[in-house]
C-alpha cells in the first residue's frame, strides 16, 4: 500500500487488500472491546472475586486522585497563561520582532504573512454568520493580509445561496479577499459535514487566489472555524507571532483555547457545565503539549494543508488532519499551544428536551473520534519512519483517553459498592467490605477539589453579564457544578460508549450538524 493510500483510508472497506481489511477491521473493535470489557469485567469479578476487586477499587481511587490533583493543577496554570496572554499586545511585540534568520523559507518580516480564514456553513442563520464575519473584521492584523472564504453547501438550497450572495457583496471590500463557495452535493468519495466542505474549499481558493496572487504557501497560515467561532482582536497577531518564532513552523499546526461564551449566559445548566469541561481539558492539554492534537478552530500552514490534503472522508477532520500531517512527515510534527482563545456556541435548542438530545448528539458526533485509534494503529504498522517508543507513547495516550471517557464516571459511580452487593454473604462479613465504601467515599470527596476548581475557574472566564441578566445568575453557574458527576455520566460516558460500539459493530456514523440559534 502507498502512502497516499493508507492515509486518505476512512474506514475498514476502504481497504482493497483483504488481510489488511481484516487488521484494519479488528482495530476498529478495539475501543469498544476494551470499553465494555472493562464494564462487564468490574461486575463479573465482583461477584467471582469481591476480595481481589476490592483492592483494584481502592487503588484505582487513589489513581483517579492523583489523576484530578494533576489535572487541576495544569488547569490552573493553563488559566493563568490564558489570562496573561490575553493581556499582552501581540501586534506591538510583531512590530518589535527582527526575524533575521526566518526557518524553512518563511517571511522574514510578519508582514508578508498571509491569513486565510475558511468558513464552513450548512444552513447557519445569516446573523450567526455575520457575528462570525464581524469579528474578522475587528482582528487588529492588516485586513489586506486577510482572506475570507464562506463555503456553503449546495444541498441548503437557492435561498441560501442567494443570502450568503448579499453576504459576500456586503464584505467584499473589507479584506484582501471575500470568496463565496459552494460545496457540490454528492461528490464521490466524501463525506458529506465541515471537512469535506472545508477540503473543497481550500481547492478553489488555492486555484482562484493563493496560486493567482502567487502568494507563497509557507506564508499563508490557514485557519479552519466552525461557523460560530468569534476571534478576539489579537486572535491573527498572536497566531503570526506563533509562526514566525516557532522552531520549525512548517512542521505544526497551532491550536487556540476555545471557549463557549457566545451564548453562554442563555443555555442550559448542563449545556455550560459540558462545554466548560471541554474548555478545561483543552486547557489541560495545552499543558501537555506532547500530547496535543488539532480540535476544532485551529491554524495549519499553507503548505501542510495543500501538501498533505486536507480530509475529506471523515467525521473527525480536526483531529485527522493532525494524525494524517504526523504520518506524512514521518512523526515529524506537532501541536502548538496558543494560550488565546475564539469563542463558539453552547448547545441550545428550542427547548428543554432538544437541547439534551442535541447535547447528546454533539458529544456522541466528538467521542467519534476513537475512529483515530485504528488509523492511527494502522498508520503506525504501513510506516516504519517513525520510531518505536513515539508510536507507544501516542497509542497509550489516544486509547487511555476515550478509555476514561467512556468508563471513568461509570466505574467511579459504582465501583465502592459493587463488591458489596455481588460479593455475597462471606464478602460481606469481612473488615473489607465494612471499610471499603468508607474509603473509597473520602478519597472521593476530596477529590471534590478538582470540580471546586472548575468551578472557581468557569467563573472567572466568563463574559461580561448582559443587560436584562440577574447578577445572581453568577451564583447559579457556580452551583451548577454540583451536577457534574451526573453530566460526565449522560453526556460523556454513555455517547463515548455510543459511539465505540456503533464503530466495533461496523455502524459507522455520519456528520451530525449541531444547532445553531440566535
Amino acid at each position: 500500500m502507498q502512502k497516499t493510500d493508507y492515509l486518505n483510508i476512512s474506514k475498514a472497506s476502504d481497504i482493497e487488500n483483504p488481510k489488511e481489511r481484516k487488521w484494519y477491521r479488528l482495530f476498529e473493535m478495539i475501543p469498544g472491546m476494551i470499553s465494555c470489557g472493562t464494564l462487564i469485567g468490574v461486575f463479573l469479578f465482583s461477584w467471582l472475586f469481591p476480595a481481589q476487586i476490592s483492592i483494584f477499587v481502592i487503588c484505582y481511587c487513589f489513581y483517579y486522585f492523583f489523576r484530578i490533583f494533576y489535572f487541576s493543577l495544569h488547569q490552573i496554570i493553563g488559566y493563568y497563561r490564558v489570562k496573561r496572554h490575553m493581556k499582552i499586545d501581540w501586534l506591538e511585540k510583531l512590530k518589535k520582532f527582527k526575524n533575521v534568520s526566518p526557518s524553512l523559507g518563511v517571511a522574514k518580516d510578519w508582514k508578508d504573512i498571509y491569513h486565510l480564514v475558511i468558513l464552513p456553513t450548512y444552513k447557519e442563520g445569516e446573523k450567526i454568520i455575520q457575528e462570525s464575519i464581524q469579528s474578522l473584521m475587528l482582528a487588529d492584523y492588516p485586513k489586506e493580509r486577510i482572506i475570507v472564504v464562506l463555503s456553503i453547501e449546495e444541498k441548503a438550497g437557492e435561498e441560501f445561496y442567494a443570502m450568503a450572495k448579499n453576504i459576500e457583496k456586503k464584505y467584499a471590500s473589507v479584506f484582501l479577499k471575500f470568496l463565496l463557495v459552494q460545496h457540490p452535493n454528492n461528490i464521490a468519495g466524501e463525506i458529506a459535514g465541515k471537512g469535506s466542505n472545508v477540503a473543497y474549499a481550500g481547492k478553489i481558493v488555492k486555484e482562484k487566489i493563493i496560486d493567482a496572487l502567487k502568494i507563497p504557501y509557507e506564508n499563508l497560515l490557514i485557519s479552519t472555524f466552525d461557523i460560530d467561532t468569534k476571534i478576539y482582536p489579537q486572535y491573527f497577531s498572536c497566531l503570526t507571532w506563533y509562526y514566525i518564532t516557532e522552531k520549525n513552523p512548517l512542521r505544526a499546526s497551532y491550536q487556540p483555547i476555545p471557549v463557549y461564551n457566545n451564548n453562554i449566559w442563555r443555555a442550559s445548566f448542563f449545556a455550560r457545565v459540558v462545554s466548560t469541561s471541554n474548555t478545561f481539558w483543552q486547557m489541560i492539554q495545552q499543558e501537555r503539549s506532547e500530547k496535543l492534537t488539532t480540535y476544532s478552530s485551529h491554524a495549519i500552514p499553507g503548505k501542510v494543508f495543500f501538501e498533505v490534503g486536507y480530509p475529506f472522508n471523515v467525521v473527525c477532520d480536526d483531529s485527522r488532519i493532525f494524525w494524517r500531517a504526523y504520518l506524512y512527515y514521518n512523526g515529524d510534527y506537532r501541536v502548538v499551544p496558543m494560550y488565546y482563545l475564539v469563542s463558539m456556541d453552547a448547545v441550545e435548542s428550542t427547548n428543554i428536551w432538544k437541547t439534551i438530545i442535541n447535547q447528546y448528539k454533539q458529544q456522541k458526533r466528538w467521542a467519534w473520534g476513537a475512529a483515530e485509534i485504528p488509523y492511527i494503529m494502522f498508520g503506525f504498522l504501513q510506516n516504519n519512519e517513525i520510531s518505536f517508543w513515539k508510536k507507544v507513547s501516542h497509542m497509550y495516550t489516544v486509547v487511555d483517553g476515550y478509555w476514561s471517557w467512556a468508563t471513568a464516571s461509570l466505574l467511579l459511580f459504582v465501583l465502592g459498592w459493587l463488591p458489596i452487593f455481588l460479593g455475597g454473604k462471606n464478602f460481606n462479613v469481612t473488615v473489607l467490605s465494612f471499610n471499603l465504601p468508607i474509603l473509597t467515599g473520602r478519597v472521593m470527596t476530596i477529590s471534590l477539589i478538582g470540580m471546586l476548581v472548575s468551578a472557581i475557574l468557569s467563573t472567572l472566564i466568563l463574559p461580561p453579564i448582559p443587560k436584562g441578566v440577574s447578577r445572581f445568575k453568577r451564583i447559579s453557574v457556580f452551583a451548577q457544578w454540583i451536577f457534574l458527576p451526573f453530566t460526565l455520566i449522560i453526556f460523556g460516558a454513555l455517547p463515548a460508549l455510543d459511539a465505540q460500539i456503533r464503530l466495533m459493530l461496523g455502524k459507522y456514523m455520519g456528520f451530525w450538524v449541531t444547532e445553531k440559534r440566535r
